[in-house]
């Protein structure tokens, strides 16, 4: 397929997008419309900055054509817009040509993403109208883990809510997933189909994936993204009675509690700061709380690292990508700390070295490779738009 792509990201304040060209690869402008309905909005297309006010998604959407027909590139040869979509349920399991009952079922699944789902169709909706002659595609986050098996994906509650309630596991941040789980394979120089990696995702919202031979078989997060590791704002794995007992003897109500353990939880309840970088630096300075979670967050990660080498049975590639994973040097030898015998351990001198390409941190011959990946899920969003045009036109 030739052409381009434009790839939109809507989330509940902003708008990401990148103009792709298919064939190359290459990304001809990468911009962000940001703080959407606050009184002074941020338009940053290329390297053009303009403050202004986006009252919408509509008018951002509108920002951001005027500063394609104002600085370029031309959008006369975009062959199809990829959106990204959070949760896709159990109904999308690959990527799909948007329509009108396309967007229903995205607008039904709200319950189970509703801090993601509605910006993300809100973002759909503008855009089809501004380009109604193109064909548009929803690339989900949660269909890359549509392969987890029964037993991995099925929570032990009663059927009915299974059955009822689309209660199970779906995982997030697939997209990234399978971009990175394919990079490290060919950064192996072996076929994608024979490699077993496990995936860590570390940004302020945090997962880890087990990926066989190129298909999720489990991740930490669960029906929504608060389960799993410590993330920024979010608790991670909690013992699923708390809500019940902070109701009873603390009077708290069921939205409150959930708004705590999304919003405030994580690092920045156990030490008032999110940020990773702020976190070590209190932890540098003596804070007791900061170097407790700096130890929790590191000891989940290598919790998981293990119940999904155990689940794999023979692991290639652990490999670290998004803001932390790639960034936070400190954060991934803290992590594998004590999982020599695994097989698992970082080179301090390769772990240490500033590089922004994809590169291996493990000891020459180890016996599994460590790597730091830069995930690219605007890139696997324009793929997966080109592949799926393309089925559909064969």
């Amino acid at each position: 397929m030739t052409g381009r792509i434009l790839v939109i990201n809507a989330g509940s304040s902003s708008i990401k997008y990148q103009l792709i060209d298919v064939a190359t690869r290459r990304k001809l402008v990468t911009g962000l419309a940001e703080r959407i309905g606050e009184e002074t909005s941020v338009l940053t297309h290329g390297a053009h900055r303009v403050e202004c006010r986006l009252a919408d998604h509509e008018e951002g959407l509108k920002a951001v054509l005027a500063a394609f027909a104002e600085h370029g590139p031309p959008l006369d040869e975009v062959v199809a817009v990829g959106h990204r979509v959070v949760h896709g349920g159990s109904r999308f399991i690959q990527p799909t040509i948007i329509d009108e009952r396309v967007e229903r079922t995205i607008e039904e699944l709200a319950p189970l993403a509703p801090l993601h789902n509605p910006p993300n169709l809100e973002g759909i909706r503008v855009a089809r109208s501004a380009f109604p002659h193109l064909p548009h595609v929803a690339v989900f986050d949660t269909a890359f883990h549509a392969t987890i098996p029964r037993h991995a994906a099925t929570y032990a509650v009663p059927r009915e809510w299974t059955a009822k309630y689309a209660v199970r596991r779906y995982g997030f941040h697939g997209i990234s997933v399978a971009y990175v789980s394919r990079r490290a394979a060919e950064l192996l120089g072996r076929p994608y189909g024979e490699v077993n990696s496990i995936v860590l995702h570390l940004g302020n919202g945090a997962s880890a994936t087990a990926v066989r031979g190129g298909r999720s078989i489990d991740t930490s997060m669960g029906i929504t993204p608060l389960a799993g590791l410590v993330m920024g704002t979010r608790s991670g794995d909690i013992d699923p009675a708390i809500p019940g007992y902070l109701h009873r003897v603390a009077g708290l109500g069921l939205p409150e509690i959930d708004e705590a353990l999304n919003k405030e939880s994580g690092m920045l309840g156990l030490c008032g700061a999110n940020d990773l970088r702020d976190v070590w630096r209190l932890a540098d300075a003596g804070d007791e709380n900061a170097r407790l979670a700096m130890e929790m967050y590191a000891y989940r990660v290598r919790c998981y690292i293990g119940a999904y080498y155990a689940a794999l049975g023979r692991v290639d590639a652990v490999v670290f990508t998004a803001g932390v994973g790639e960034n936070d040097q400190r954060t991934r030898a803290l992590a594998v700390e004590g999982l020599s015998r695994l097989g698992i351990e970082i080179d301090p001198v390769r772990n240490a070295a500033p590089a922004k390409e994809p590169r291996f941190i493990s000891p020459e011959g180890a016996e599994v490779a460590v790597m730091v990946i830069p995930t690219d899920e605007e890139l696997e969003i324009a793929v997966q738009t080109a592949a799926c045009i393309a089925a559909g036109s064969a």
